[in-house]
């Protein structure tokens, strides 16, 4: 089976996330309905319907965070020891050569990806473009708005 990888810092703001769902919004939904149903005829009580809505959504998301936790392979990036090679965990800082534009990614997981945390997921096209060169590398990426050409600035691995 292959285990999807994720920094230490993505699980832990997933656990973060699960112990919330769990502890306060799990018990929050709860109390909603049961104040729902109190109300009478449930056929009609649009607060009850949109609380089980939630509900379902509250389960169905604490159920992939379980999920997600316990088959990921959780990478400490402060172990890695790849120099000034990206890999996975990488925080990586480009100049786009036409604009002369900077910006800095993160190679993170599927999961814990976020673009506008600037976190961008290890199997994008964008960042398997990224995986193997090193600092000072330059490179063509070819976007849905066309190609674009960046120079690797630098690399390092943050924890």
């Amino acid at each position: 089976m292959n285990r999807p990888p994720m920094t230490k810092k993505g699980a832990e703001r997933l656990r973060g996330e699960l112990e919330r769902l769990k502890g306060e919004e799990r018990p929050r939904i709860i109390a909603a309905i049961a104040e729902a149903r109190a109300h009478g005829d449930l056929k009609e009580n649009a607060e009850y319907h949109a609380a089980r809505e939630l509900q379902g959504f509250i389960e169905g998301r604490i159920n992939e965070l379980e999920a997600v936790l316990s088959t990921a392979e959780i990478i400490d990036i402060a172990r890695l020891n790849a120099g000034k090679r990206i890999v996975f965990g990488a925080t990586v800082e480009l100049a786009d050569e036409d604009s002369g534009e900077e910006v800095s990614y993160q190679i993170v997981g599927d999961l814990e990806a976020d673009i506008k945390q600037r976190l961008i997921s290890v199997s994008s096209p964008f960042a398997r473009a990224l995986i193997g060169k090193s600092e000072g590398d330059s490179f063509e990426f070819v976007a849905p708005n066309g190609t674009r050409n960046y120079e690797i600035l630098a690399v390092r691995y943050d924890t």
